[in-house]
């Protein structure tokens, strides 16, 4: 209105000083400008009062709605044609800004719960969704998950998850949002007695599979027109194959998870039977001579084959115990037992079983003093150690002594088992740990040749490492050799802690 009247004012005062032409231009331009404020219809009845009151008060003869001349009533005509016409266009294009202005809020919004959905479980991603939703209308809802095993038929129940903004909803509300994720289809209804608000079913489709249904509550008076009710659904759809795309990666997981466990227990048993065959070989041979040939048989000659005997049911032993554990540690939910031990009596324990076994073998320890007690399973420490010393006198051979190490390294604890052999190429230093994978170059006089044993000691040495929080590598010697290093965390010492043996000469 204040346009108009700014106008209508102006034309007053230029009246007589201006053509009537010029004056129209004025009631055309001030029809422009109300159609950005007034509805079409408003501004289309605006401008023909305006026309009306123009003939009135500018027309010859003034103060009548006749018309003397013929241009004065082509004038008028134009004016009401180009004034309607400039309102009506004023007006579509401000519905055409509204409505490009809704758009990009409703593309914000569902950009904005995709960056949520991307990373979030399913609880958390329903929760978001929950929150759009209710920006988007004002009003209230409540969404009902499907199981897992609804939606993607697994095999595991799992409980439906769900939330409400009102009380626990009714059993009726409850059937229809379970009849909505299964028709997978949106739905409308009416307010029922009593209520003052429409509601609407939203279903969240995934690419293959409806996971659960939206139930959304409007505001009485609430703005919820197309645009609103297809963002809704696009929101909803977004959500279903977010939540469709976590649980088929997770589903995916399992399978690969259990495909590799398969393969691996398929791999173990048949290294497991090739290299079995040689040692039970040898000893059915050694067997077979003392039993068949014992009274032609020399002293010398029978100790041989009975240590021939030890020897490669040593090798079986360690074969079966290596397998075994690493068969434990590879189970999914292996619970691991720990207690706190004294690194020092471990190590004690390798060097014993070492000197035992390789008598011809130096060992050098390196072991600082003071070292604080490691939370660990006992058993499965001494036998990395183990498998470290057999690792380094199969590829350094009796040569050069083979060193223990055990020092603080900030912020852990340092073990290593170091040798003076030809050392490990960098090329077979990341796959060294692999379950099967086995070293390619003996030092001369090695104490068996490198194509012994299934290539599973490095393996379980990196699954004990692992499952007790820490991490191994190899390192190449400065001047020869290789130093296998695992590095453990220092959790926080027992209140009781007794005084630390000391380090072994």
């Amino acid at each position: 209105m204040a346009v108009w009247a700014g106008a209508w004012l102006l034309m007053t005062a230029l009246d007589g000083q201006a053509e009537l032409a010029n004056l129209a231009l004025l009631l055309v331009l001030a029809a422009a400008l109300c159609g950005l404020w007034l509805s079409t219809l408003e501004s289309l009845a605006c401008c023909a009062l305006a026309v009306l009151a123009f003939n009135w008060q500018f027309v010859p003869p003034r103060g009548t709605l006749s018309v003397d001349l013929r241009q004065h009533l082509w004038l008028l005509f134009t004016m009401l044609a180009v004034g309607c016409m400039v309102g009506w266009l004023t007006g579509r294009q401000r519905r055409d800004a509204d409505a490009a202005r809704a758009a990009a809020q409703s593309a914000h919004l569902l950009h904005q719960v995709n960056e949520q959905l991307r990373l979030a479980p399913p609880a958390e991603g329903a929760a978001h969704l929950a929150e759009a939703l209710r920006r988007l209308s004002q009003g209230s809802l409540a969404w009902w998950l499907a199981a897992p095993h609804e939606a993607l038929g697994d095999a595991q129940p799992s409980a439906p998850l769900w939330h409400c903004d009102w009380q626990q909803p009714s059993d009726e509300e409850l059937a229809l949002l379970q009849e909505c994720q299964r028709s997978a289809q949106a739905t409308e209804q009416g307010p029922a007695q009593g209520q003052w608000h429409h509601q609407h079913l939203l279903p969240l489709r995934g690419a293959q599979h409806c996971l659960g249904a939206v139930l959304l509550r409007l505001p009485p008076g609430a703005d919820w027109g197309p645009l609103q009710r297809d963002t809704a659904q696009a929101l909803c759809d977004q959500a279903g194959l977010q939540l469709e795309r976590r649980q088929t990666e997770q589903r995916a997981q399992r399978h690969s998870e259990a495909a590799q466990n398969q393969q691996l227990r398929n791999t173990l048993l048949a290294a497991i039977s090739h290299d079995y065959r040689t040692p039970l070989a040898t000893i059915l041979g050694a067997a077979s001579t003392l039993r068949h040939q014992w009274g032609k048989l020399s002293q010398d000659q029978a100790s041989a084959l009975a240590g021939t005997i030890v020897d490669e049911v040593e090798q079986l032993s360690t074969l079966t115990d290596n397998t075994l554990q690493l068969a434990r540690l590879d189970a999914p939910q292996h619970a691991l037992q720990r207690d706190w031990e004294s690194l020092e009596e471990l190590v004690g324990s390798a060097v014993a079983r070492a000197r035992s076994r390789y008598p011809g073998v130096r060992m050098n320890l390196r072991l600082e003093a003071g070292l604080p007690l490691l939370r660990c399973n006992a058993p499965l420490l001494v036998q990395l150690l183990n498998n470290l010393v057999d690792n380094a006198v199969r590829y350094a051979g009796e040569g050069p002594a083979i060193e223990i190490i055990a020092r603080r390294l900030d912020p852990g604890l340092l073990l290593a088992v170091a040798d003076r052999g030809p050392g490990i190429p960098a090329g077979q230093r990341e796959r060294l740990f692999q379950p099967f994978e086995r070293g390619n170059a003996p030092a001369p006089g090695a104490q068996r040749p490198a194509q012994r044993g299934a290539g599973l000691g490095l393996a379980l040495c990196r699954a004990i490492v692992l499952a007790h929080g820490g991490q191994i590598s190899v390192r190449q010697r400065q001047r020869g050799g290789a130093s296998i290093e695992c590095r453990f965390p220092i959790e926080p010492q027992p209140l009781a802690q007794t005084d630390a043996p000391e380090a072994l000469p």
